[in-house]
């Protein structure tokens, strides 16, 4: 048995060496010639590279993308030590253009004239309410605005704008902003137009031609106003409207990086006081018949309930039209903030024209008068609108809008506690 054990050792080994030898003579002979050199040799053919081997033999060495900066919000700290900032933007600052009117002027401030833009950081005077282009103390007391800076606005546009759009241009522009192209889009909420948003909108043309805004709140009971005050202060043009969704252009003079500079509000300036929007007894009655008139007009069913968020281009020709049968119209406004149902009711009061009775109970109560004419309201709103005529006014009914500017704003800031 040791014998056998011994001799099969044996065996293994110089099969173990035979295989060993015959390895290293396989390795250290040259290769046959490889199909690729014969092909070279007859027809000058070059094989493709094997998917093994590295095309690259020297490849570059892999660095580390630089990482995004954290977001850091806009502080007075930026620019200690340096000139105020200087704009040659030809309007007023406001907080909001959509929601406040300097011909409206208020009764009182609820702060010192502090201006928002930060001590010493804007060449402009804060006067509580906006920043002047011009000097406050030369304007007229009327609350006009100069003239001038109407004229050099519209030449900066028309400048800007160029040549008018063709159709085709046009649908291009308005099918690359819709939702299922792009995720771009600039919310318009209860404030307005804001001052910081001018900025926004010219930070999303640097990437494309159009910018989609989609209006909610307070601000859609007057579309047309929005629409205006967004081409004057941006110099683009609307080139589609769909109720509350809106494309603005900015045209094809524009230029990003000879974009206007636009100073950052670092924060939101108190609301100003403004007169009471309800008075004790109503005009035209005595104090027994308001009384008896708010208690019967939170009674009334209620004309339609409003949405937090939603879209009212409807409720002014809603309430026009309920006038024509009843002379006491409810609105319900419960789940909105007080200072938003007590702006559509001042937007009510000057458009449609009515008399505003209570507040109470989240309810917009509103009278006809009693020498109540229907308004000739010229035609409906228009909930879309592609604006294929680039001259064409889109801001239709031009006494409704000069009313908007003159006092639907009042209530801009408006946060009162009476009723």
């Amino acid at each position: 048995m040791f014998i056998v054990t011994r001799f099969s050792r044996q065996i293994r080994q110089s099969h173990s060496a035979a295989v060993t030898l015959s390895t290293r003579r396989l390795f250290s002979s040259a290769p046959p010639p490889s199909p690729s050199s014969r092909l070279r040799d007859h027809y000058s053919f070059k094989s493709p590279v094997s998917p093994f081997q590295n095309p690259n033999p020297n490849p570059k060495p892999f660095t580390k993308k630089k990482q995004k900066p954290p977001y850091r919000p806009p502080s007075s700290l930026d620019r200690t030590g340096k000139k105020p900032l200087r704009s040659d933007l030809p309007f007023d600052f406001q907080y909001s253009y959509t929601e406040s009117s300097p011909a409206v002027r208020p009764i009182g401030l609820r702060e010192p004239k502090y201006s928002p833009f930060g001590p010493g950081l804007l060449d402009r005077e804060w006067t509580g309410v906006c920043a002047p282009a011009v000097d406050p103390k030369v304007t007229s007391v009327d609350g006009k605005e100069d003239r001038k800076l109407e004229e050099k606005r519209r030449r900066m546009r028309e400048r800007i704008l160029g040549e008018p759009l063709t159709a085709a241009e046009r649908k291009i522009l308005v099918e690359k902003c819709q939702r299922h192209r792009t995720k771009r889009q600039i919310n318009l909420g209860r404030d307005g137009l804001t001052h910081n948003m001018l900025n926004d909108i010219h930070n999303h043309w640097k990437h494309a031609e159009a910018v989609r805004i989609k209006c909610m709140g307070v601000p859609t009971v007057d579309m047309k106003n929005v629409c205006t005050q967004l081409e004057d202060k941006t110099s683009g043009k609307i080139i589609h409207r769909q109720g509350g969704l809106l494309v603005l252009y900015r045209g094809r003079n524009y230029h990003p990086k000879k974009r206007p500079v636009i100073p950052l509000m670092l924060w939101r300036p108190h609301e100003p006081i403004y007169p009471r929007l309800i008075k004790t007894v109503i005009d035209g009655l005595s104090i027994e018949e308001t009384k008896e008139m708010r208690k019967r007009g939170l009674t009334v069913p209620a004309l339609t309930k409003l949405a937090k968020n939603g879209y009212y281009g409807s409720l002014v020709p809603m309430v026009r039209d309920a006038f024509l049968t009843d002379e006491l119209i409810r609105i319900d406004c419960q789940g909105l903030e007080r200072s938003d149902y007590k702006k559509i009711g001042c937007k009510l009061r000057d458009f449609v024209p009515c008399i505003l009775v209570t507040f109470e109970k989240e309810q917009i109560v509103v009278w006809r008068g009693k020498d109540y004419k229907p308004t000739e309201a010229g035609r409906f709103p228009i909930e879309r609108e592609s604006f294929d005529n680039w001259d064409s006014d889109m801001v239709d009914g031009g006494e409704q809008h000069k009313r908007s500017d003159d006092s639907c704003s009042q209530l801009a800031f408006y946060s009162g506690d009476e009723e």
